[in-house]
């Protein structure tokens, strides 16, 4: 089935917009999910890192730089 949707407000556009980009889905999977759920226009806000789970890349250089974090001064526990 196909719709075609006139007069889609500004901000509702940039929401819709956004949310494919941030979780790299299509405009047209993001709508249809939107409208499954029956979510209001307004996306609701969220602080969770949940776009970041599966990306972590193992980095030589990287844990040689923080590897002093790992040693406990004993001195500064004292």
């Amino acid at each position: 089935m196909q719709y075609t949707i006139r007069a889609v407000p500004s901000a509702i556009d940039r929401a819709l917009r956004q949310i494919a980009k941030r979780e790299a889905k299509s405009l047209n999977t993001v709508v249809v999910e939107a409208l499954a759920r029956g979510v209001d226009a307004v996306p609701t806000a969220h602080a969770d890192l949940d776009h970041l789970i599966g990306t972590w890349e193992d980095d030589p250089d990287f844990d040689r730089a923080v590897a002093d974090f790992q040693r406990i001064d004993d001195e500064a526990w004292k």
